[in-house]
């Protein structure tokens, strides 16, 4: 052992002392012992003022399940922070309207946001594709293993630079193919789609106008309002838990399942990159890994959610629920071969993200489908049950 740690000792006994010492005096007496006992190794004890406080926002109407998969991160992170870090969540619109999280994290109006790419693609069609985008086998899973060890980050990182965007981002929670919407009659036919006044966002947007559909973007929270006005016909939003608490079941009975339109997504995660540098490395590892945390709690939520509230529309709202019929899929993929062909000739940059997704599906998509068990079989086996 190093002499310089090792402490001289006295080995004669201690004098007692001849007075008892009294609690004030023992009070004090430590009180100034830990003043300057840093040196020996004596814990600090946290003042309040050292909480670094993170004010976050999502983009999600008040009773969204979103907010809960948001509040799965927050409550992972403050936990593990220990009192040195404590996020307060704040819904959509309390402090910005939910397409504005973006620029205010950027901006620093906001310190954090909970939000999707999609959301701010009005700034760049790029942006779109780090969460949906065309089709190249790959759903959100294997998507997000893009963005993590495909490259896909070094590319959003490049985005953000190229816009000003002034933030650091992360992304979690593969979410389930997203359905092809409500319709006050069935789409049986990818032809029903032309002049349909339809919500959707992001590049789904160029892909139900490429179909002939008329695309009005809209959070999810005006979407039941613009129906009753009739500002739209149909529209999709995510899920059957967001959609049937929002109300869609009270407006709309028709429910198509399945779609390329959005089917490999995840939420971003933001937070301001002044606010970002500012936080010690150890909080900044633990932010990175409570995003990895909510990853998977976010999916567990969503299964049990979405699947128990797609039955209650089922046998409870009455609500027709179907599966999108094959011919929608293909002419969706030929939708999408057309707009990723005009996108890539526009914008190198588009084009670039575009290959490298497609460069990752070629291998991964190839390991995991011929690997993969045909768990619909099995389904159908033990269930005696088709699916559509």
């Amino acid at each position: 052992m190093n002499k310089k740690y090792l402490l001289k000792s006295n080995s004669a006994e201690p004098k007692k002392s001849k007075q008892p010492i009294s609690r004030r005096k023992f009070l004090t007496a430590t009180a100034a012992s830990v003043g300057g006992a840093a040196t020996l190794g004596f814990p600090m004890i946290m003042k309040a003022a050292d909480t670094i406080t993170v004010k976050m926002q999502g983009a999600w109407g008040a009773t969204d399940i979103f907010n809960e998969f948001a509040q799965e991160f927050v409550t992972r992170v403050n936990a593990m922070a220990g009192g040195r870090l404590r996020i307060d969540y704040l819904v959509g619109g309390a402090v910005v309207k939910p397409f504005e999280v973006t620029d205010a994290v950027s901006k620093g109006v906001l310190d954090a946001g909970h939000t999707v790419p999609v959301y701010w693609y009005g700034k760049s069609k790029v942006a779109s594709l780090f969460g949906s985008g065309p089709i190249n086998g790959m759903d959100a899973h294997m998507t997000l293993s893009w963005i993590y060890r495909g490259g896909g980050l070094a590319m959003y990182q490049e985005l953000l630079k190229k816009l000003d965007l002034n933030y650091v981002g992360f992304f979690a929670m593969p979410m389930p193919t997203q359905p092809l919407g409500w319709f006050k009659k069935p789409i049986k036919d990818a032809k029903q789609l032309k002049g349909l006044k339809y919500r959707t966002v992001g590049l789904a947007a160029d892909l139900f106008q490429e179909m002939g559909a008329k695309v009005t973007q809209l959070p999810g929270g005006e979407i039941v309002p613009a129906l009753e006005r009739g500002v739209i016909d149909a529209f999709e939003f995510n899920n059957p838990t967001s959609d049937m608490r929002f109300g869609a079941q009270d407006v709309i009975k028709n429910y198509e399942m399945g779609s390329f339109h959005q089917a490999m997504e995840f939420f971003e995660i933001l937070i301001n990159k002044k606010k970002w540098d500012s936080m010690p490395k150890e909080l900044q590892a633990i932010w990175q890994y409570g995003v990895e945390a909510a990853n998977s709690a976010n999916y567990w939520t969503a299964m049990d959610n979405y699947s128990r509230d797609l039955q209650v529309l089922k046998d409870k709202h009455k609500v027709n629920v179907i599966r999108t019929p094959q011919s929608i899929f293909q002419a969706q993929l030929k939708a999408w071969d057309a707009i990723t062909k005009k996108l890539s000739d526009e914008d190198p940059f588009f084009k670039k993200v575009v290959e490298s997704q497609r460069a990752w599906a070629k291998r991964v998509v190839y390991y995991h489908y011929l690997n993969e068990a045909d768990f619909k079989m099995g389904y159908e086996h033990v269930f005696k049950t088709k699916l559509g």
